[in-house]
């Protein structure tokens, strides 16, 4: 069981979502890919910056957005609708659609497909049962790439079904210059999304109060065979930054390092999303991006 009180934790994510508008329909952008399911190209390196613009933020991110999360709000953005590798952020659409699924406490067998994903790994066994709540705390704390996988095959039946599961609702929020070839976000030149995007993504995600309580948990007792095995959240923010209350890191070689975050501050929620930046970038420019959607609501600036 998770260490915080769940009850509490739906009814405080409940209050703090409350004021927002139901998700409106998002304005549909042009792909900037040449058609769906083409590989995106390497991203590219900018040149060296020798000065900031008036208000441009000193990131080293390559991609950045910070949004108002209860409005949709663009308050700062940075090559925004350029396509990037989301690496473990995908699990955030993941975990969206099985939570919309529903009936969270059915419980889903490993099998011999699901244990051979690498990588990030709970190293679950064929035969294991987990009930998908169970699951989506390794998804999202763990970053557990076959429990992704797994999570992925029983809502669609296959991985390449929910693909298309995830293609679809990515459609339906707007985030139209995102193309997903799996539920875990391991490599691949087709699955690629922007920071625009993402941050539709992870704003419908946040609109579920268990997606909430789940991202905002630190600590969270995995149990397999009556033994418990304690798992850490990776977003360091949620120690680091006051207010934070989510959501997922991300990391691959090609997509470097990559963070959607969120907090609140003064009944205002922002959401950040950082992407292909270094180490403390995804700390530093995360911090950044938040403090600057706090401190200038209702301006928009878009760096060059």
């Amino acid at each position: 069981m998770a260490k915080s009180s769940r009850s509490l934790s739906i009814l405080l994510a409940a209050l703090l979502i409350a004021p927002c508008a139901p998700l409106a329909a998002a304005r549909r952008r042009a792909p900037r890919v040449k058609a769906e399911g083409s590989p995106t190209p390497a991203p590219r390196t900018p040149a060296p910056q020798t000065a900031q613009n008036e208000g441009e933020l000193p990131l080293a991110a390559k991609g950045a957005i910070v949004i108002d999360a209860c409005t949709g709000e663009t308050l700062y953005e940075r090559n925004a609708d350029e396509p990037q590798f989301p690496a473990s952020t995908t699990k955030i659409m993941t975990a969206l659609l099985v939570i919309e699924a529903g009936d969270l406490d059915r419980e889903v067998e490993v099998t011999l497909e699901d244990s051979k994903v690498g990588e990030s790994s709970l190293e679950l066994k064929p035969g294991q049962r987990f009930t998908r709540r169970q699951m989506l705390y390794g998804l999202m704390l763990k970053s557990a790439n076959d429990v992704a996988h797994a999570l992925g095959r029983d809502n669609g039946g296959s991985i390449e079904a929910f693909a298309l599961k995830m293609n679809q609702r990515a459609k339906e929020l707007g985030a139209t210059s995102t193309h997903f070839v799996n539920p875990n976000g391991l490599h691949d030149l087709a699955h690629y999304t922007t920071p625009r995007d993402l941050a539709r993504i992870a704003r419908a995600a946040m609109q579920q109060p268990l997606f909430r309580q789940i991202v905002s948990t630190r600590d969270y007792d995995w149990v397999v065979d009556s033994e418990s095995h304690p798992l850490r959240n990776h977003n360091r923010l949620l120690d680091r930054f006051p207010g934070c209350t989510g959501v997922k890191t991300g990391y691959t070689y090609p997509a470097q390092q990559v963070l959607v975050s969120a907090a609140t501050r003064d009944h205002r929620e922002v959401i950040a999303v950082v992407m292909h930046t270094d180490k403390p970038g995804i700390w530093d420019d995360s911090m950044l991006l938040l403090d600057y959607g706090f401190e200038h609501h209702g301006e928009t600036i878009k760096a060059e």
